[in-house]
């Protein structure tokens, strides 16, 4: 049984509320009914939950269930895979309890009862990135989707709960993230370097992968265009730490990280500013379902492994000597699909709420899909 087996062993918080947590959702039921009555169809469930102690429940709520099931590009994935909704809801169930104090405007990665396998290959369990901004406490999932707390700290014997305006997205896979966040030239490199890596990556546990954006890839157009896929490959790995996830919070000046290729690159930080070797994190903690993306500005070169950034400037020098780049020319991306929906993880834009969801059915079929797919979790 999937939440039974992902409960959290921590103490039970001093000082908690002596409410179930049934009686807070029961309570905030005018802005919870929709999740009220898919757990309420199923009250095991919230007894699961009700016997965990030191947890945080983020609730989806009405407006937030109606918008991601309304949403006409969400698929009916969920009728040839249940087991996505119980990943969906172990993925809004936190390990620990949080309260709106302890969020500040430096992000946090907050591990969840999200570990299955299919869905996340990260130790610990699929972490949300959580910080405070705009003095609001937000939480950011796949692809940069925000979600906000538009009510904070229902506390019940086990944890608190928040009511949050945006259902959380799964993190997807490195190839499906790349695609979605129109970093096309580097999806293009990967099918260029072969199945043998893309299948390694894929099937690697606790990965930080530095992605270049199509502009750094045009940058050194007038060389890459000329890569064999042995270099491809060379390079790419260059690109990928394995076995950790440094989330940009844990890169620190001055050190070094070995590759999946074998050499080190290494951080600066610099007035907030992280770079890799040479190139500069354009966009920060991308997750991905086994660890985490950073988009850089420039492509890292395994053969240049001393490159050092510019930091009193905006721009780098590329790590490759005698780059020029091409008129309008962007290397690996003949063939590559655009994609038709733009997320903030594709330009290095404010983060927003219009992420990619979790493909689920519209309209009144998800909704009944919802409420079946709760039964799901007691059976696993």
């Amino acid at each position: 049984m999937l939440f039974k087996t992902l409960l959290p062993t921590a103490a039970l918080v001093a000082g908690a509320s002596a409410a179930s947590l049934g009686d807070v959702l029961s309570a905030q039921n005018s802005t919870l009914s929709t999740l009220n009555g898919l757990l309420s169809s199923n009250p095991d469930i919230v007894k699961v939950l009700d016997d965990a102690s030191d947890i945080t429940v983020l609730a989806p709520s009405n407006d937030a269930l109606s918008k991601f099931l309304s949403n006409p590009d969400n698929a009916a994935s969920v009728v040839s895979n249940p087991g996505l909704i119980s990943a969906l809801l172990s993925y809004h169930v936190l390990n620990g309890t949080w309260y709106t104090s302890n969020f500040t405007n430096t992000s946090t990665f907050l591990p969840t009862w999200l570990s299955n396998s299919s869905y996340a290959n990260v130790t610990g369990g699929q972490v949300v990135e959580a910080a405070l901004d705009n003095n609001n406490v937000t939480f950011w999932s796949a692809l940069k989707q925000n979600t906000t707390v538009s009510q904070a700290n229902l506390n019940f014997t086990g944890g608190t709960l928040h009511i949050v305006d945006t259902v959380l997205s799964i993190p997807g896979d490195l190839n499906s993230t790349l695609v979605a966040a129109n970093l096309t030239s580097a999806d293009g490199a990967l099918a260029k370097a072969g199945t043998d890596l893309t299948s390694q990556l894929a099937g690697l546990k606790n990965v930080t992968v530095f992605v270049p954006s199509n502009s750094a890839f045009a940058a050194i157009a007038n060389i890459a265009g000329n890569w064999t896929s042995s270099q491809v490959v060379d390079v790419l790995k260059y690109h990928v730490i394995d076995g950790t996830v440094d989330y940009s919070t844990l890169l620190k000046n001055n050190t070094q990280a070995a590759t999946l290729g074998g050499a080190n690159v290494t951080f600066t930080v610099d007035n907030g500013t992280i770079f890799v070797d040479s190139a500069r994190i354009v966009e920060k903690d991308v997750l991905i379902n086994n660890g985490v993306v950073h988009v850089i500005d420039g492509v890292l070169n395994p053969q240049n492994t001393t490159a050092k950034p510019n930091t009193s400037g905006s721009s780098d020098a590329p790590a490759f000597s005698g780059a020029t780049g091409g008129s309008n020319s962007v290397p690996f991306t003949s063939g590559v699909a655009t994609p038709t929906s733009k997320v903030p993880a594709a330009t290095g834009a404010t983060s927003s709420s219009t992420g990619l969801a979790v493909p689920l059915q519209t309209g009144a079929a998800g909704f009944a899909a919802l409420f079946g797919g709760a039964a799901i979790l007691l059976n696993m």
